[in-house]
């Protein structure tokens, strides 16, 4: 296959993956994706409670260190 053939059709092809990646209508943010929605903030809830957990273990190790226990 020539070079020029080649190239004309992954360029074919990279003009069709792009088209698919956008959207003619615009979502409604009347009614919002639940699922998205809940899965957001339960990971955010997730993230801290695991922020506080070690944060409160650094502590105890620094005052078991340092003899402040």
């Amino acid at each position: 296959m020539p070079l020029g053939r080649l190239l004309l059709r992954t360029s074919t092809v990279n003009k069709i993956v792009s088209r698919n990646a956008y959207r003619a209508t615009k979502p409604d943010v009347s009614k919002p994706n639940m699922l998205r929605v809940g899965l957001a903030f339960g990971s955010t809830v997730f993230l801290w409670a695991l922020l506080f957990k070690q944060h409160s273990n650094d502590v105890q190790e620094y005052k078991r260190r340092n003899g402040l226990e």
